[in-house]
């Protein structure tokens, strides 16, 4: 059985990571909060027809409501599933109100509480106390949440469980093939959920070398002995924006949330942008490298970059 962790070179395909390390049943994390979200990642999943998945996160807005949408998850262990100002997933709450296309397990945290789950999976402890969700309805709902009291204090605490996703999906600015990533901007959970994770797929903006990344070693947030499978994987976030690479394009995902205020249009929705476009560059050729450019254009003129 291959090590792939051991491995000096882990570069591969979008679709060969996917089939490698995410089957059906398995249990899923992404990276992304404010940006980077895993866009290509998440079509990729649903062309490959992946079911019966749970999707342990913060907020995977893209990533939850699509593959709410695409019937993909029996369970849900999240925050919340919005896109932000524009509300709640339409897919999402239509499968969690009225079980289209299925009924999905919904399991309540706080964002601040599943950093603490990540956190505990990537320390290699079952659980972290805290004394968040003791003002709140969560731990009714939420059986997984024990409430206890401190043997060394006395008051009570709530003890929050560790998670271990089967695989990580995590995309960074940059990464070598042995599988350092890198990151420009914030990172949310993405380095806890590496550790957390017994496989984690790595995908990047830019593939450099490893001599580019031990140049700036501090900027490393995920180390080789973590990583499964390194992707280089350019705008890989699209619609949403990626710090210091692209801008947000806002238009594009205006419209793509209309499409989805109904079952029957997102459902044109998946057939034109992800089973018709049969790919990532699939996808990047149908929304257009020049609008692409523009869009890096504009990222770099905001953060004042040489363009």
């Amino acid at each position: 059985m291959t090590d792939y962790k051991r491995l000096s070179n882990k570069l591969t395909t979008l679709s060969d990571a996917i089939g490698t390390f995410v089957s059906d049943g398995s249990s899923l994390c992404f990276s992304g909060m404010a940006g980077g979200q895993c866009v290509a990642h998440t079509y990729e999943i649903i062309r490959q027809k992946k079911t019966d998945l749970v999707l342990i996160g913060d907020s995977p807005c893209e990533a939850g409501d699509l593959l709410a949408g695409a019937g993909s998850l029996r369970r849900m262990e999240i925050a919340y599933c919005s896109y932000a100002v524009a509300g709640l997933g339409y897919n999402f709450r239509r499968a969690v109100e009225s079980c289209i296309p299925r009924e999905i397990e919904l399991v309540d945290y706080s964002n601040y509480t599943i950093g603490l789950r990540f956190l505990a999976g990537a320390i290699g402890v079952p659980y972290i106390p805290s004394r968040s969700l003791l003002g709140s309805d969560i731990p009714v709902y939420n059986k997984d949440v024990k409430i206890e009291r401190d043997p060394f204090g006395g008051e009570l605490v709530s003890l929050i469980p560790a998670a271990r996703p089967d695989t990580a999906i995590v995309h960074v600015s940059r990464a070598d093939k042995r599988g350092n990533g890198q990151m420009f901007g914030f990172s949310a959970n993405a380095e806890n959920m590496a550790r957390a994770a017994n496989h984690t797929i790595l995908t990047c903006e830019e593939l450099v070398t490893t001599e580019e990344i031990r140049e700036n070693g501090n900027l490393t947030i995920i180390p080789e002995y973590c990583v499964d499978a390194v992707v280089e994987l350019p705008y890989a976030c699209h619609p949403w924006n990626m710090p210091f690479a692209y801008a947000y394009d806002i238009p594009f995902h205006s419209d793509q949330l209309a499409q989805f205020a109904t079952r029957e249009n997102f459902l044109k929705w998946l057939d034109e942008w992800c089973f018709s476009a049969e790919s990532h560059e699939g996808y990047l050729r149908k929304v257009g490298y020049e609008r692409l450019d523009q869009l890096t254009r504009i990222e770099r003129k905001f953060c004042k970059l040489k363009v």
